[in-house]
């Protein structure tokens, strides 16, 4: 059972006189022990909750229409009971080289299929039970997202430090008979599970088509606080365009035999390598651009269609200036999207600041994790005009916090400027420089 928090005025609980502080035992029969558990069975037209209130136990019984789940209850965690963390040692993880003296969330590794549904969030299959299998299955949870990383048995327990890594691969077929839709993820570590490694596991993930949705395949993200954790070495450019090569020949051949490319490389690989991005189009319907895959290219195709509806200034607009600061990966694209911007308007001036990341190390390149700090630091000192846009995407899911707990706030009152967060990619970019969102 769960406890119930929050009833919403006026709402069918309400009506129902159920109370915060009352327990919700189950729903229709079934027993409810988290978001999952209640978002299905609410599904249904008529539902029948078993109340605990003040130790006596009652039935209600609603009638609504179908597919409504929120009849105005609220508790105590959005997945209604705690995350469950992950139990693996992965030799690249990267929450183990998080530098001391951060929140104690940002430690917190979780592994929950729940948050793979919910949010997106890769699991690793270790953490399953087989009531959860078995779960997933019948409420056709799809898509479930899963971090592979190698299909060969042994190299996943070594590389996960889990003597389960290897057998629970067996699960994917459980979940493609089952129809349910799989995306997957592979962190590649140089000299690990590339070369021959990744032919064997592209090659092996094929048999799980057509449920298989797409693969991303991803660098390990290396920060400089790998003090006593295993060693590893970031790919050189050279290497990063032969990760590109195999991928994408890989990538033509299911494009050849299944009619899709099924694997795509991440954009890092394309940045660090110097290797020209391919086009929107090359990217299909973009099912693995939250992991860093087609990011750039779509930003690109988004601002272009904005640029050319974008109206010139009229003559004699005093010309708007302010600042945008992102990670060294995605600041040539920045830069060539934001000129485009500013050459169609003709008054606006936007001073891209490109901000190295000493917070994580120098190798670490992308947006999302800039720290407040880093930005203070670097973009002091600077012409910064009205205002200094910053990604989105470096602020916890709340908006609130970068990762070194700086606010926007705070960032604001040491540059002096209005600090405002930005989203790159989302089609409206000169609206948000032009102060229009």
């Amino acid at each position: 059972m769960v406890k119930i928090t929050e009833v919403a005025k006026h709402s069918r609980a309400s009506r129902h006189m159920i109370k915060p502080g009352d327990m919700l035992v189950s729903v229709n029969g079934y027993e409810i022990r988290d978001v999952l558990d209640y978002r299905f069975r609410m599904t249904a037209p008529r539902v029948v909750l078993d109340i605990v209130h003040g130790g006596r136990r009652r039935r209600v019984t609603m009638r609504k229409p179908e597919e409504e789940t929120d009849v105005g209850l609220g508790f105590e965690t959005p997945l209604m009971d705690g995350k469950r963390s992950c139990r693996n040692k992965c030799i690249f993880c990267f929450i183990d080289q998080n530098p001391p003296g951060m929140r104690e969330s940002v430690y917190f590794k979780d592994d929950d299929s729940r948050l793979s549904f919910l949010h997106g969030n890769y699991i690793t299959l270790t953490n399953l039970t087989r009531h959860e299998i078995d779960r997933i299955i019948e409420m056709h949870i799809s898509p479930v997202n899963v971090s592979v990383h190698t299909t060969n048995p042994e190299l996943r327990v070594r590389m996960m430090n889990n003597r389960f890594a290897g057998e629970c691969l067996s699960y994917l077929r459980l979940f493609a008979d089952a129809g349910i839709r799989i995306c997957a993820q592979i962190v590649l570590c140089r000299g690990i599970n590339d070369g021959a490694e990744l032919d064997r596991t592209m090659s092996d993930l094929t048999a799980y088509l057509p449920a298989l949705d797409s693969v991303s395949v991803v660098p390990a993200g290396l920060t400089r606080h790998r003090g006593g954790l295993y060693p590893l070495a970031p790919y050189t450019p050279c290497e990063c365009a032969e990760v590109i090569r195999q991928v994408t020949a890989f990538g033509d051949r299911c494009v050849e035999t299944y009619g899709q490319r099924i694997f795509y490389p991440a954009d890092e690989f394309y940045v660090r390598g110097g290797v020209p991005l391919p086009d929107e189009a090359w990217y299909g319907d973009f099912s693995q651009i939250e992991d860093g895959v087609g990011m750039l290219a779509s930003m690109a195709a988004e601002v272009a269609r904005e640029v050319e509806d974008l109206e010139p200034a009229p003559p004699g607009t005093p010309v708007r200036r302010v600042s945008l600061v992102t990670g060294y990966a995605a600041y040539e694209s920045i830069l060539a999207a934001v000129r485009a911007i500013e050459k169609k308007h003709g008054a606006l001036s936007v001073n891209v600041i490109r901000i190295r990341n000493d917070f994580f190390g120098e190798s670490v390149t992308v947006a999302g994790l800039l720290t407040g700090g880093d930005i203070a630091a670097q973009a002091a000192g600077k012409d910064l005009g009205e205002a200094l846009y910053f990604p989105r995407c470096a602020l916890r899911a709340d908006g609130d916090l970068f990762l070194d707990d700086m606010t926007p706030e705070e960032l604001s009152e040491k540059l002096g400027v209005p600090c405002i967060p930005c989203v790159a990619d989302r089609g409206d970019l000169a609206a948000q420089l032009l102060g229009e969102k």
